[in-house]
């Protein structure tokens, strides 16, 4: 068996690494080729280039790499086509995928994609896009799934690993053993993404909004967590010597669990502190341009997961301009005295209906599309 692989950022290459290792299991004499990142190649994924030149956020921003993207996709696309794989898979990251996807079914390659684009959200018009590119599409929530049986795309509900490895992750008191915290402090913890643009938009936001909560409670105690060496690096530089907030290399997912609240930026990180029953408020901030553009061609009321997953905005979201300091901070307060009780048993009921599996449900689906003649 030949399968291609490509994630272009961390919340791709933990949803690669889980259908990786059941893949693997399953079909023990695989080759893997394309991209992704540690995770990925744990799994024995040698990956043509380094993900994290595929990592930008925004519209406007990629235009400024916009050669080095297209020539690691004419390369990828190359090898792909001359090797070729018994079924592509891309996962997220659709501008760089649907494109390469479609070429590769072009030349006969058969191909999947995991994570459906925000069709929902906003740029409806990518269905026709992605009925040219993919031959599956594997959705992680239910409500997904009407809009491709609209359009006649073939697509399947696969869950979310999340819901397992939530089950697997240790308790607050061995989190907070694990990072090195105090064990009966009230932790914040402050998550402004993985990706360079990301935190130089959102961590002075959020370090201005910690100082106003530390105002009114000294106590507070916060903890970052750096997606990679290179955020690390950059958000110990944005703290600029401060020594009161305790910045790990461990995973977002620990620090979410050894803290009691939770302040992050709008992505994949908000379905995660859902599944972990964390009580949080989303903000965001991108480029005005970008925002400009983006925010005319939104056809939902809600960026959050949960929100959009619970019809409601469950979870505050503080967008661009509304973004300051001290609305984040009032908003946090509440959420720090009323979250546990509004948003956690919510969130226990959104996590029973999208339901467990997801390395089997994708794999099946794969084994599926292989299958077909």
């Amino acid at each position: 068996m030949k399968l291609g692989v490509l994630a272009g950022e961390t919340s791709g290459d933990i949803l690669g690494a889980a259908l990786l290792t059941e893949w693997c299991r399953r079909h023990p004499h695989t080759q893997l080729s394309g991209i992704g990142g540690p995770l990925m190649t744990e799994c024995g994924l040698e990956s043509l280039y380094p993900m994290d030149r595929l990592a930008v956020m925004g519209l406007v921003e990629p235009l400024k790499r916009l050669p080095e993207l297209l020539k690691i996709r004419r390369d990828v696309f190359e090898q792909q086509r001359l090797w070729p794989a018994d079924v592509f898979l891309g996962i997220d990251s659709p501008d760089f995928n649907l494109t390469l996807e479609r070429k590769l079914r072009e030349s006969g390659v058969k191909t999947a994609h995991l994570v459906s684009p925000s069709v929902w959200a906003w740029r409806s018009g990518r269905i026709h896009k992605i009925a040219r590119s993919v031959d599956l599409m594997l959705c992680l929530l239910p409500f997904e799934l009407e809009i491709y049986q609209r359009a006649g795309i073939p697509a399947v509900c696969v869950g979310h690993p999340m819901l397992e490895e939530a089950e697997r992750l240790p308790d607050q008191s061995a989190a907070r053993t694990l990072l090195g915290l105090a064990p009966d402090a009230n932790y914040l913890a402050v998550l402004p993404g993985s990706r360079s643009g990301e935190v130089a938009h959102l961590l002075p936001l959020f370090l201005s909004t910690v100082d106003i909560l530390r105002q009114r409670d000294p106590d507070l105690k916060v903890v970052i967590p750096a997606a990679n060496e290179a955020r690390h690096t950059q958000i110990v530089g944005l703290l600029n010597g401060r020594d009161d907030i305790e910045v790990t290399l461990q995973s977002g997912r620990l620090a979410m669990i050894a803290a009691d609240n939770v302040l992050l930026a709008s992505g994949t990180a908000a379905l995660e502190a859902m599944f972990l029953r964390r009580p949080m408020v989303i903000a965001y901030r991108m480029a005005w341009l970008s925002w400009q553009i983006l925010s005319r061609m939104a056809t939902t009321k809600f960026v959050g997961l949960p929100n959009i997953l619970a019809g409601r905005e469950l979870v505050p979201e503080l967008l661009q301009d509304a973004a300051t300091p001290e609305a984040l901070a009032d908003t946090m307060s509440a959420v720090m005295e009323h979250g546990k009780r509004i948003q956690v048993p919510a969130f226990e009921h959104i996590a029973e209906s999208i339901g467990p599996g997801f390395a089997n449900r994708c794999v099946d689906a794969l084994d599926g599309l292989v299958a077909r003649s």
